[in-house]
């Protein structure tokens, strides 16, 4: 436990740290910095996922309540006209509220039962979007949301970015390496003889399932400013699997796992932009190969040993 401690921290520290300067080396790059505040922002969500694998749950209806941050962020801004620093933790509390209780009723369901819903979650949530009339717009989406910063550098938003991803680490280290992260564990192992010693497995599931919900909102809330729109199909079933791969790529044992597997990910597609009709074939290709060969995820690799 002490070594993954070690390690997840080290290379926590190295990719904010990395993140932190890049700009400063790089110049500011419209192009570099909108793809690092995409990883930021889709990193922040797959933790709330990544929190849901630490329970035993295998949670794929993340981009639902993804979607309702946005949208509580979309209108706070646009029908009342409420500060982004105010809709900012309004988006987090709704999601998390909805996610309690909503988890409530489903988190009662295990394995494959429980996933299959989430993915019902997520399309249940983008059609009453869609059909939310005039309060919502429908398929027209909310559009011209402001950015809480003025002028023409994207350097605030990229920053703002950095600083709400740190939040989402900050929060879910607290919750896996302390007495809260050793109950969400002997619950995936055994919710039976967790319950046998006194835990309130029930409550437990709920709280887990909420704060990964409320990750979800402040990343949903995020990306409405930064993309400056929300529609129903800003977050779908397909985000949903996205950020559940990101977390399996980058290591379930590690909580910098989520993000390393959402940069990866993210900054591959990327990369593979040239390849034009082929680039998800080859992305898919790749992402397969990667799983079947790193089991573990990218966290477990090791340095080769020194030779003498």
């Amino acid at each position: 436990m002490k070594n993954l401690e070690k390690r997840d921290r080290l290379t926590t520290l190295a990719m904010l740290a990395t993140m932190l300067v890049l700009p400063l080396v790089l110049g500011p790059s419209r192009y570099l910095l909108s793809v690092l505040m995409n990883c930021a922002g889709l990193s922040l969500i797959a933790f709330g996922v990544w929190i849901c694998f630490t329970i035993g749950r295998t949670n794929i209806g993340q981009a639902g309540f993804a979607l309702v941050g946005s949208y509580t962020t979309a209108i706070l801004l646009s029908r009342y006209g409420l500060s982004f620093w105010i809709a900012l933790p309004l988006s987090a509390l709704v999601s998390a509220l909805a996610g309690a209780l909503i988890g409530s009723f489903i988190l009662k369901l295990r394995g494959i039962y429980f996933s299959m819903l989430t993915i019902c979650l997520t399309e249940a949530i983008r059609l009453a979007f869609l059909n939310g009339g005039a309060f919502t717009r429908g398929s027209k989406g909310i559009t011209g949301l402001p950015q809480p910063f003025g002028g023409d550098s994207p350097l605030p938003m990229y920053y703002l970015a950095l600083a709400l991803l740190a939040l989402g680490l900050f929060v879910t280290w607290r919750v896996h390496y302390s007495r809260l992260g050793r109950i969400f564990r002997a619950m995936r192992m055994n919710e039976d003889l967790a319950e046998s010693f006194g835990t309130d497995v029930w409550r437990y599931r709920v709280l887990a399932y909420a704060i990964g919900c409320a990750l979800a909102g402040l990343g949903g809330s995020y990306f409405a400013v930064f993309t400056q729109s929300v529609y129903p199909q800003s977050f779908t079933v397909q985000h949903s699997i996205y950020f559940m791969l990101f977390c399996f790529l980058g290591g379930l044992e590690f909580v910098s796992g989520a993000m390393v597997g959402a940069f990866a990910l993210t900054i591959l597609f990327e990369l593979l932009s040239s390849f034009q009709q082929f680039q998800t074939l080859i992305y898919g290709i790749l992402m397969i190969a990667v799983i079947l060969l790193l089991p573990n995820g990218l966290m477990a690799l090791r340095a080769p040993p020194e030779t003498r």
